[in-house]
């Protein structure tokens, strides 16, 4: 249980670090030279989600990287639809896609398919080497 926790505030910070620095970075292509990141504290318990790879990683990991990778992608698809879709209801998503081209109800691009991918490998490690 307390290692449950730990993997969810793990995953949790580890988000918003990434957010942060993906935020930054595109800051940066919008001409912000000040590399400004953001993210919000609803993003938290979001990413806190991904502590589940370290309960399923052991299930998995006889797989090759590139399954394990296209698996933890739909998840993270799932829960930012279902989370973006809760939240856009509720009048508090924290962002926004509609503008984008590859974009499902304003709360899912499909272009950031490859980050995901990578955004869950990342976990992985994460997790593998904090139990």
């Amino acid at each position: 249980m307390r290692q449950n926790i730990v993997n969810f505030l793990l995953c949790g910070a580890t988000g918003w670090c990434m957010e942060i620095l993906w935020t930054g970075l595109h800051s940066l292509l919008d001409g912000q030279k000040t590399l400004t990141g953001k993210t919000s504290l609803l993003m938290f318990p979001i990413y806190g989600c991904a502590a589940i790879i370290g309960s399923i990683y052991p299930r998995l990991s006889s797989l090759p990287f590139y399954c394990r990778g296209i698996l933890y992608a739909a998840g993270f698809y799932l829960v930012e639809f279902s989370s973006g879709t809760l939240l856009k209801y509720l009048g508090m998503c924290p962002w926004d896609y509609s503008a984008a081209p590859l974009q499902y109800h304003g709360v899912v691009r499909l272009d950031y398919a490859p980050l995901w991918f990578l955004a869950g490998l990342i976990f992985e490690k994460i997790l593998a080497n904090s139990s």
